[in-house]
């Protein structure tokens, strides 16, 4: 019997509701998440704005990637920590005038506790860079990206 082969392109489905002027519950696949503002600014703070959701799925990308890597290069990277900062051009979004490159430069600090030695992961960072999806997003948007693999 043959193999089963996955796709190599797949579709992925968000549908968002529009709550109020600042929150939007988003469904996927099963689960319901909520996008909002936070009061300051007149939302509900029932979950990230948008475009700190954006760094949220970076670091949720950065771990299952290097997860895979490390799992793919047999060594062990134990726990990620994934540290985002983010310099942020908010004229975009405030009406102000459009921004070609809002997240203008993005730092993240990846730091794990495996028994892997240094040599091994800077191999992970190199795999992660390749194939994380959400990094190259950025990258080719032209945020200005510093990643810093550490061992705890």
């Amino acid at each position: 019997m043959p193999a089963l082969r996955e796709k190599t392109v797949v579709k992925l489905r968000a549908k968002g509701q529009g709550v109020s002027h600042s929150r939007t519950d988003i469904d996927i696949r099963d689960i319901v998440l909520s996008i909002d503002e936070p009061v300051v600014r007149g939302g509900t703070n029932l979950g990230p704005a948008p475009t700190e959701a954006a760094l949220a799925a970076l670091a949720g990308c950065t771990n299952v990637i290097g997860h895979k890597c490390a799992e793919k290069l047999g060594v062990d990277v134990g726990h990620l920590e994934v540290e985002i900062a983010c310099d942020f051009d908010r004229r975009g979004v405030t009406l102000e005038e459009e921004i070609d490159v809002p997240f203008v430069a993005l730092r993240q600090v990846i730091t794990c506790d495996g028994a892997l030695s240094e040599e091994d992961l800077q191999r992970v960072a190199t795999e992660v860079a390749k194939y994380c999806p959400l990094s190259k997003l950025f990258e080719q948007a032209g945020t200005s990206m510093e990643t810093i693999w550490q061992k705890a």
